[in-house]
């Protein structure tokens, strides 16, 4: 894969002015990450930051019960690892990734250097953070007052847009977890979305088979976090 095709991989570096971007293209190192690969640890310092291209990334909050749950997701739009642009280096959630594929690691000191120039990364990254929480922010609202089927819904969904694929590879257990429910729940709620003919599921993978109507069904998250990353990347896929 070329230089410039890695770039156009992730949103980011492909908004970057070609001067920007090639201060950093000699640092970045093509990766390809196996399932469940965990790139940062809580409290852990963060050497590394990470632009998916293919890969799907999620930020997790880990319960002293072991009990887990999603804040967040990362994929071509994004970047794991952007807490050390906000004067901090350790990683305050788990970032692990949860749909394998290609990323572009880049050194965090490298990162920093290039953020604190003030330059046009500066500003996109900042951009991206207030885009990250508003997500953070509408999720939490939809954690407590949406019913499970609206929020796997909206989760196949925003999955989808970052990986730009129909087809998803995940496990029952896994939503579970990411969702912070029981399977059972998920269960119950992924066949309701199966039976009317919106998704597909066969062991680890389920296909969105019917986008229009599981968006109708999704609750009303989904489309606030995707325009507020259209407003402020201007993206129209996220």
């Amino acid at each position: 894969m070329s230089e410039n095709l890695n770039r156009q991989g992730n949103k980011l570096l492909a908004a970057l002015p070609a001067e920007d971007y090639q201060r950093l293209a000699p640092y970045l190192e093509n990766l390809s990450l196996p399932f469940q690969r965990v790139l940062h640890n809580t409290g852990e310092v963060i050497f590394d930051v990470y632009f998916p291209t293919t890969a799907m990334v999620s930020v997790v909050s880990i319960m002293q019960d072991g009990s887990t749950i999603e804040v967040g997701v990362i994929g071509k739009e994004g970047i794991a690892g952007i807490p050390v642009c906000w004067g901090d280096d350790t990683a305050v959630h788990q970032t692990v990734v949860q749909i394998p594929g290609n990323v572009l690691k880049l050194k965090a000191e490298v990162l920093k250097e290039e953020f604190y120039r003030g330059g046009a990364l500066q500003k996109l990254l900042l951009r991206y953070t207030q885009a990250i929480y508003t997500q953070l922010g509408q999720s939490a609202a939809c954690n407590r007052l949406h019913t499970l089927e609206e929020r796997l819904s909206r989760w196949l969904l925003t999955v989808s847009d970052r990986v730009e694929s129909e087809e998803l590879p995940l496990t029952q257990e896994f939503l579970a977890q990411m969702l912070g429910t029981r399977r059972s729940g998920v269960t119950v709620a992924a066949s309701t979305l199966s039976k009317a003919g919106m998704i597909r599921y066969s062991r680890g993978k389920i296909n969105i088979t019917n986008r229009e109507t599981l968006e109708l069904t999704a609750c009303e998250c989904y489309q606030v976090i995707k325009a507020e990353f259209q407003r402020l990347l201007g993206t129209k896929d996220d």
